[in-house]
């Protein structure tokens, strides 16, 4: 027997191995070992904890609930499909009141066709059980209660704003653009299609126009679509606009309208305006017959404020008048309002057409930068004063010689499947009566022209624009106090740029 088997100095009970004390491998064990007892502790409370949420009522239990967060509102989805804008991709928002809807509506009256355009004018009540809406007319909507926004002016304003906000929370199918006006905007629905068709729908958008006085623009911003006139939103910027709106408006509520708010959100969202100038809010006084006249080279769009102003046309209602321009439209949306010059070099006359509405012969020779300049006949909006706007415009001459005679339109209809014969008369109203030279009283000889085109189809503004030419018809003779003329494409190297021109 050994030494070390006999030793009685050693304790029994201890290990023989003095080396297990400084192993290292032993703290390692003991450590996974309490973190192995520490998951089982912990599924087993977790185990528990469902357990008894599944067999308890949770509405009167309050220990342990965390905080609830605010649930993600479902993305919308948008229009898919690289199909051509049509009628049917828009919604129309419009802003209205029960109190001004009975005399507005005759405007919308003129636009809205049932069977293809989509929308609603959103009111601030709901009409009286006893009120009978117009068959045909827009339907409606009532606003939600928006009485909770901060205003410091116009207390319509967050509710007007929040329509594209309403608008997108329908989830209507197909829509790509949401179209916002006023109850009194005229718009011109196949001139907006063709506008609209030019831009991708699946990109953010923010496409109108600005106002034509000045003094409005450094009001409210040159880089906002005024509302009167219509702006248009895509369905992306309209989904980014229905996450951040009711938020956003409260930070803007210094702001007079609801246009303003708007274009603030958008701001915030990083999309500038894309101008297009057949966007029209009218914000001038007096009489617009200067603008139409001498309308952009752009499809018209829309029309406002037509309350505001003289009567486009002259010894009519303003919706008498608007119809008179309707009528036209319908032939030829897309060439209505559009100028075309025409010079006599034998009689040294200059014809200006702004087809479907007037003429304006001069008796003598005036350059196309001249003719393209629309007449000062009305004021700005707030001020009524003679400028600045937005345009150059030129005066009347106060020499009645150097005044136009003015013919408006009277008849028009389709000439076979692809043309058209619009027809004007002298208007006694406009025509000048102060001059009595030879050469003006051979102008007002002519009391009617008859104006033959081809229709211009959409496609014509998907190319660079450029204002059509025409030719004055049988060497400018006039027949039974009539003149003919013709509208046509511009031929190259033939064009007829200047009254000097050989």
């Amino acid at each position: 027997m050994s030494r070390a088997r006999m030793d009685p100095s050693r304790d029994p009970l201890k290990p023989s191995n003095s080396k297990f004390l400084f192993n290292p491998e032993a703290p390692r064990e003991v450590l996974a070992l309490c973190w192995r007892i520490s998951l089982l502790s912990c599924l087993a409370g977790s185990i528990s904890l469902v357990l008894y949420s599944a067999f308890t009522n949770t509405r009167e239990t309050h220990w342990l609930r965390l905080p609830e967060l605010p649930r993600p509102r479902p993305r919308i989805p948008g229009p898919d499909g690289a199909a051509p804008t049509n009628i049917s991709h828009i919604l129309f928002g419009i802003g209205g009141s029960l109190r001004t809807w009975h005399d507005r509506s005759r405007y919308s009256s003129l636009w809205w066709e049932p069977n293809s355009t989509r929308g609603f004018v959103w009111l601030d009540e709901k009409p009286p059980e006893n009120f009978s809406w117009p068959e045909g007319s827009i339907p409606y909507r009532v606003s939600e209660d928006a009485t909770r926004f901060k205003s410091s002016s116009s207390k319509s304003a967050p509710r007007i704003a929040r329509i594209v906000l309403e608008s997108f929370r329908l989830e209507l199918p197909n829509v790509r653009w949401f179209v916002m006006g006023d109850d009194d905007t005229v718009f011109f629905p196949r001139n907006l299609v063709t506008v609209l068709a030019k831009y991708d729908h699946r990109q953010m958008w923010y496409i109108g126009s600005n106002s034509e006085s000045v003094e409005q623009d450094v009001m409210h911003g040159y880089s906002m679509a005024f509302g009167g006139g219509g702006f248009a939103i895509s369905h992306p910027l309209a989904a980014e606009l229905a996450d951040i709106l009711d938020r956003c408006l409260d930070r803007y509520s210094h702001f007079y309208g609801s246009d303003q708010r708007v274009w603030a959100c958008v701001r915030e969202v990083g999309v500038p305006l894309t101008v297009e100038r057949g966007f029209h809010q009218i914000d001038i006084r007096g009489d617009p017959y200067g603008i139409l006249s001498a309308h952009p080279v752009a499809p018209l769009v829309s029309l406002h404020h037509l309350d505001d102003v003289d009567p486009i046309f002259p010894h009519r209602t303003q919706i008498d008048a608007l119809k008179a321009l309707m009528d036209p439209y319908r032939i030829d949306p897309a060439r209505i309002l559009q100028q075309s010059f025409c010079y006599d070099p034998n009689q040294k006359w200059s014809i200006s057409i702004s087809w479907g509405y007037t003429i304006q012969i001069y008796p003598s020779l005036v350059t196309a930068n001249v003719l393209e300049t629309p007449f000062q006949m009305f004021k700005t909006w707030r001020t009524w004063g003679n400028e600045p706007f937005t345009f150059n415009t030129r005066p009347e001459s106060s020499d009645p010689c150097r005044q136009p005679v003015i013919y408006f339109v009277d008849t028009v209809r389709e000439a076979g499947w692809t043309g058209s014969l619009t027809t004007y008369k002298r208007s006694d109203s406009k025509a000048s009566r102060g001059c009595a030279k030879a050469d003006y009283a051979r102008v007002l000889a002519v009391e009617s022209i008859t104006v033959s085109s081809m229709k211009m189809g959409p496609d014509y503004w998907n190319k660079a624009p450029r204002r059509q030419c025409c030719e004055i018809m049988d060497r400018g003779s006039i027949r039974s106090r009539s003149m003919r003329i013709r509208i046509r494409k511009c031929r190259a190297h033939k064009t007829r740029a200047s009254p000097s021109d050989p």
